[in-house]
């Protein structure tokens, strides 16, 4: 299974991201091929023609900067400024977060992309060893993904139960007083995330009409959602508790 998703510049489209199951590894740079599944193309003459490299490593993943002079920087889009550098040459940094934008330097411009690690492993409560428990549905219940998913779900969970999801507006206008930044891109964004980490069918919701395709979505979401006890009625009381940082659309994308 895929443990890390890497979402290239202005890359909207799900069928354009690249998956990584532990062990595999993603090189990107100038000099890269468009057509070979494993290697990134960024097309700028800033960016070295083998830039560096992304291995993902079971929950999260690492960055080998393959640059001679260019530091990189990953940010964590939810954090507070909270990023890390990574030297040129240094191989195998570590990154924690579970969304980084990946920043790299390119002459008078910054190249910017997105690296997502939606995969949680607990350990065994039993203390038998052995590999970790893949959690089926890994959602941090303090991360922006989940107060999305918990306005989605707030109408049936206050007894309306045939109610349609909201629309993208109504979510916004819903966060907005403890998420001044909320806009449609950014709630889209968050629900095409909890599609991802939630494991829906890339078809969920599909459709001609972009509407469509994203009602469809929401209502795959709030479905399994509620199926599972995902988001209970003790979880409203998080709408109106401000979320530290904000998940952050993928670079290139409008605000």
């Amino acid at each position: 299974m895929y443990s890390i998703i890497v979402v290239p510049p202005r890359t909207t489209d799900p069928s354009g991201q690249i998956r990584l199951a532990p062990g595999e590894t993603l090189r990107f740079g100038r000099g890269a091929s468009a057509a070979d599944a494993r290697h990134l193309a960024i097309p700028h003459a800033g960016v070295s023609r083998e830039a560096g490299e992304i291995t993902a490593t079971g929950t999260f993943w690492s960055l080998s900067n393959l640059s001679r002079t260019s530091t990189y920087v990953v940010e964590n889009p939810e954090g507070a400024g909270e990023h890390v550098k990574v030297a040129p040459l240094r191989l195998d940094a570590p990154v924690p977060f579970e969304f980084s934008r990946l920043v790299l330097p390119a002459g008078h411009d910054l190249i910017r992309f997105d690296v997502w690690a939606p995969r949680h492993d607990y350990a065994d409560p039993a203390g038998h060893g052995g590999e970790p428990t893949a959690l089926a549905f890994p959602l941090d219940r303090g991360k922006r993904y989940f107060q999305v998913l918990t306005a989605l779900c707030e109408p049936r969970l206050r007894g309306e139960p045939h109610a349609p999801p909201p629309t993208v507006e109504q979510v916004v206008d819903r966060l907005r007083p403890v998420w001044p930044g909320a806009n449609r891109t950014a709630v889209q964004w968050n629900v095409d995330y909890l599609a991802v980490k939630l494991r829906l069918k890339p078809d969920a919701g599909a459709a001609a009409v972009p509407g469509a395709r994203l009602h469809g979505k929401k209502e795959a979401l709030v479905s399994l959602a509620l199926r599972f006890d995902l988001v209970r009625e003790e979880d409203l009381p998080s709408l109106d508790v401000p979320v530290l940082g904000d998940a952050c659309p993928p670079s290139g994308a409008a605000r």
